[in-house]
């Protein structure tokens, strides 16, 4: 299960500064008040922790292979403006800017 990141809010709905985390599944809906003193709360955005080479890992979790395998698409930059997919089987073969 995942851990989240809430922050605490004030009267007006504006963050606090203050946090708390809190392990819950992902299928479970956001939290809207703090479990202990009945605060308003929203989750935070954050960067999700994905393990990769500087992690210590020895597989590589970043690889095209894995991405693919655990369902994710990976595209990769191949000129100005166009992107291609390397990984993955959802969404479009390239992506284009220019017209």
């Amino acid at each position: 299960m995942p851990t989240y990141l809430y922050e605490l809010l004030d009267k007006a709905g504006k963050p606090t500064g203050e946090t708390f985390e809190i392990v819950q599944p992902m299928k479970d809906v956001a939290l809207t008040k703090e479990p202990k003193t009945g605060k308003p709360c929203r989750r935070a955005i954050v960067a999700p922790a994905i393990a990769g080479k500087w992690s210590g890992d020895k597989k590589d979790t970043l690889s095209n292979k894995n991405l693919e395998r655990l369902g994710f698409t990976k595209y990769e930059r191949k000129g100005k403006g166009y992107m291609e997919r390397v990984a993955g089987k959802a969404g479009p073969k390239s992506i284009s800017t220019e017209d």
